[in-house]
């Protein structure tokens, strides 16, 4: 006989999960859910890999609204390096201080006062923690309460800067040469994002959970965009959402993702679209919501649009044969 589960259980906690991201607008699958919940448990980092625009920076930014947590995002580039990321000493502000230092000693000494260097500024005084400004990784492990760490992009920063997040990673720790080992005195919750545009190192697999994200199924992006635009009729969601699905499985440059599907459906509710229209040239107008390069918009003509609206992916030589059968009988 099983019992319903009691709070504090791992299934009931991780129910809970769903709810919550649910209620911040991102609808996670079983496995997504159990991998987030997973990572807090464990205080490990979450290493989210897929392709663009299917819902990786989305978590992370819904994890903390439902959680009531900071999210602190840090966007990763090529040339990233430890002064955008992590710390960076406040330089004008220590050269102010040294000069203030310097001209107390001089007032103090044309006042008749002894000059034994005992008022010098020391190099402890100006490298100390008030001095130093906090990038988005010591920001994070700063908080003094529930924190989101998002590296988005991670893919996007060379092998170096990976070395140095081995530390964040591993030990939530960043270490300042000047002042020693600064350590988390609440644990964030981190999740990096990658696109895939390069192989990350296995020093950083190591450390991470990991889970792929896939474009979402049919149902489940009828119900993503449902829950992000409720106010929009169901039949121009559905039929919207399927197009949308049968477009990925074209050759294009640039796969539309869930946000771009959210953009296509807004843009037809906003031209008060029950339905997708029939007459293609209304459609080929908001194709600027999915299509974002020359190269895609030019093969999407308005006879390969309505293949597509009709559920047609392609139309081969058997196709044609048949319908020249039909013909002639």
């Amino acid at each position: 006989m099983t019992t319903p589960d009691q709070p504090g259980q791992p299934a009931a906690e991780e129910r809970l999960l769903r709810e919550r991201l649910q209620r911040a607008g991102y609808l996670a699958d079983a496995d997504l859910a159990t991998t987030v919940w997973l990572a807090s448990a464990l205080q490990r980092p979450l290493l989210l890999e897929g392709d663009a625009g299917v819902g990786k920076t989305a978590l992370a930014t819904a994890l903390a609204q439902s959680q009531n947590a900071t999210l602190v995002r840090l966007q990763c580039f090529e040339g990233l390096d430890l002064a955008q990321a992590a710390y960076e000493w406040n330089y004008g502000r220590q050269l102010m201080a040294i000069r203030m230092s310097e001209a107390a000693q001089n007032s103090g000494s044309h006042n008749g006062g002894s000059h034994d260097g005992t008022g010098r500024v020391r190099e402890s005084d100006v490298f100390s923690r008030e001095y130093l400004l906090e990038r988005p990784l010591l920001r994070a492990i700063s908080q003094s309460g529930p924190c989101v760490l998002l590296i988005d992009e991670i893919d996007r920063a060379d092998e170096a800067f990976e070395a140095f997040l081995l530390e964040v990673l591993a030990e939530y720790q960043i270490t300042v040469p000047e002042i020693g080992t600064i350590r988390a005195t609440h644990i964030p919750q981190v999740i990096l994002t990658s696109n895939g545009t390069r192989e990350l190192s296995d020093a950083l697999r190591r450390r991470c959970l990991y889970h792929y994200l896939d474009y979402p199924t049919l149902a489940r992006e009828i119900a993503i965009v449902k829950t992000a635009l409720p106010e929009a009729d169901t039949r121009l969601v559905e039929e919207a959402v399927q197009f949308v699905q049968r477009l990925r499985r074209e050759d294009l440059a640039k796969i539309p993702g869930i946000a771009e599907t959210l953009d296509w459906v807004k843009a037809l509710f906003q031209m008060r679209h029950t339905h997708l229209p029939e007459d293609m040239s209304a459609v080929l107008g908001t194709l600027g919501c999915l299509l974002k390069t020359r190269e895609d918009r030019f093969v999407m003509g308005p006879d390969r649009l309505r293949q597509l609206v009709e559920g047609r992916r392609t139309v081969g030589v058997a196709e044609n044969a048949n319908e020249q059968a039909k013909v002639a009988a």
